[in-house]
């Protein structure tokens, strides 16, 4: 038995009460990386805790794979992708553009996901068949955009400062032939990508939990989501994720040099 939408919004809404209330709030920050930073705040361990707790107790038989908490029987046929609170950076910044991802594979296979923006009340989520949004706006079915070239597309990346090398100079040419870039939006990004808002998003060194929850939302919004070499993205890694085909080819003819 697969969950329902109102089991996901169960886990978004455990997630956000261990991390709206810490936002904005002067919590304590811890820095998991011993050369620069990475940082992980009490909000995302708690958020974590909660949503595992409500798995473990309502699909027992399924594995689980967290950012936070390690990883639980990733062989089954089904495992949850968490990342409490993707953007952490933003979110000790007071930047509203963090959310958090629930992802839900079947044989390695992203099926269902959900991006949580808990600050804005907007939620995204794919159910396996389509996508949705719920919040200010009302709910609706996602759909992607079709721009019709790299030149008239809107590109995001958390920040070019992410990039060296060859994948920066990859990075840049691409940036250098849309009609607008903008930077740091972290899973904001996608589902902006999803509501047919933007066309573009190119990213490296991603986790399976960066992108777990995100896969299915852009898939099944009509989008396309890729490694660079155009390999599944469930792993992470070098990622780009686009609204239109024409787009994608456009960028990957760039990126898969």
């Amino acid at each position: 038995m697969l969950p329902d939408r109102s089991f996901f919004y169960r886990l978004a809404e455990a997630a956000k009460a261990e991390t709206l209330p810490r936002f904005r709030a002067g919590i304590d920050v811890v820095n998991k990386e011993a050369t620069g930073f990475d940082p992980v705040t009490e909000g995302d361990r708690a958020a974590e805790e909660a949503i595992r707790a409500l798995i473990e107790a309502e699909f027992p038989e399924h594995g689980i794979l967290g950012e936070e908490h390690g990883n639980v029987g990733l062989d089954r046929e089904h495992v949850w992708v968490i990342d409490p609170i993707d953007g952490t950076r933003a979110f000790i910044s007071g930047v509203p553009v963090w959310g958090t991802l629930i992802g839900l594979q079947k044989n390695g296979r992203a099926v269902m996901g959900l991006i949580d923006q808990p600050f804005t009340g907007e939620r995204y989520f794919a159910d396996g068949n389509g996508a949705t949004y719920s919040g200010p706006d009302g709910e609706r079915r996602l759909r992607v955009r079709d721009c019709g070239s790299l030149s008239n597309a809107i590109l995001f990346t958390t920040s070019p400062h992410l990039f060296a090398g060859d994948e920066l100079a990859k990075y840049r040419e691409i940036e250098s032939q849309v009609r607008l870039f903008r930077y740091g939006c972290d899973c904001y990004a996608y589902a902006l990508l999803a509501a047919g808002h933007i066309d573009l998003v190119i990213e490296n060194s991603l986790k399976p939990y960066d992108v777990g929850g995100i896969i299915p939302v852009i898939e099944q919004a009509g989008g396309i989501m890729t490694t660079w070499d155009g390999g599944r993205p469930e792993m992470g890694g070098t990622i780009i994720a686009a609204g239109s085909r024409a787009v994608y080819e456009q960028a990957l003819a760039v990126l898969s040099r």
